[in-house]
């Protein structure tokens, strides 16, 4: 399977979340007002993000949301990730971690 996002920088990924996000919206024959009335999300601000890939991060889950990816968006960000065995360390040794290190 081709990556989805083969470079993953940043704006890619936007580019690539906007494109995704139309097709989708347009596969399930949904106008931007008809999301607009399911998400709450203005049908201006979708047509910005279809075009530009900039919107909020919250106006984007209502619409992941609305387009039925409930269970990718649950699981995003939910299993540890790690390059090495000493950032897998780091990670065990920080799972209870409430907050950061303060800087000097």
């Amino acid at each position: 399977m081709d990556d989805i996002f083969p470079l993953a920088f940043p704006e890619e990924i936007l580019q690539t979340l906007a494109r995704m996000t139309k097709k989708r919206r347009l596969e399930k024959g949904l106008s931007r007002e008809a999301l607009q009335s399911l998400t709450g999300v203005p049908a201006p601000t979708i047509a910005r993000f279809e075009s530009t890939s900039r919107i909020s991060l919250e106006s984007f889950v209502r619409i992941a949301l609305a387009l039925g990816y409930q269970d990718e968006m649950k699981s995003l960000l939910m299993e540890d990730k790690y390059t090495s065995m000493d950032e897998l360390e780091t990670i065990k040794k920080n799972k209870n971690r409430q907050r950061g290190k303060r800087s000097c």
